[in-house]
């Protein structure tokens, strides 16, 4: 009696079930079973993961932002601090006479192959090497401000730490100073990494 009833329990509860399935096979389009949805579904499903993976394996990985070898940049940023002091004079290049901004620059990467800076600061902003975000320098990249001017006037030397050495203006010297600083963050305007001419070369060709 216990099993009869069981058996009539479990077809109420089954039977709805089925009704509901058959008036929703019956409210499809003619055509259409719900295999051949699920069928369909899986087709579509299919389709969008090759059209993806197809994408991924198309798509070029993200090329790294060449730059100066390790030497190369430890060798500016020892020229750069062993010149620390030097008094600043515009248009100065040299120890001896003194030096301005793009002029202590200029110096510092003096000696590295195949780089030949302009002399200024906005020429080095606008006609060398590649732009990298803030979050992205390195020593010996070359970071420019604006110091109240419509274009960029300053250039420094990113010694890594948020730290740059540069010569300020008349009066003071070659020194160190921090990107944390209320008045330099303001006036950061970009920053380049120099690269030799054969690297130069290279990414434009990419």
């Amino acid at each position: 009696m216990r099993h009869l009833f069981k058996t009539w329990l479990t077809l109420c509860l089954l039977l709805p079930l089925a009704a509901h399935a058959t008036n929703r096979e019956q409210r499809l389009p003619n055509g259409f079973s719900t295999q051949s949805t699920y069928s369909a579904a899986a087709r579509s499903n299919k389709n969008v993961s090759s059209k993806a993976q197809l994408r991924t394996r198309s798509s070029k990985p993200s090329l790294p932002i060449a730059s100066m070898s390790p030497q190369q940049s430890s060798d500016v940023l020892s020229r750069a601090v062993n010149v620390l002091g030097t008094p600043y004079r515009w248009g100065g290049s040299s120890p001896s006479k003194g030096f301005d901004c793009s002029g202590l620059v200029k110096y510092a990467f003096n000696d590295i192959e195949e780089i030949d800076l302009p002399r200024t600061s906005n020429a080095m902003a606008q006609g060398h090497g590649v732009k990298v975000d803030r979050n992205d320098l390195k020593p010996g990249d070359l970071i420019f401000f604006n110091i109240k001017s419509r274009r960029v006037n300053h250039v420094a030397i990113y010694l890594g730490n948020d730290r740059f050495i540069h010569a300020p203006r008349t009066g003071k010297r070659v020194s160190i100073d921090t990107l944390n600083k209320p008045y330099w963050r303001s006036r950061y305007v970009v920053a380049k990494r120099v690269l030799p001419k054969s690297q130069q070369l290279a990414l434009a060709k990419r």
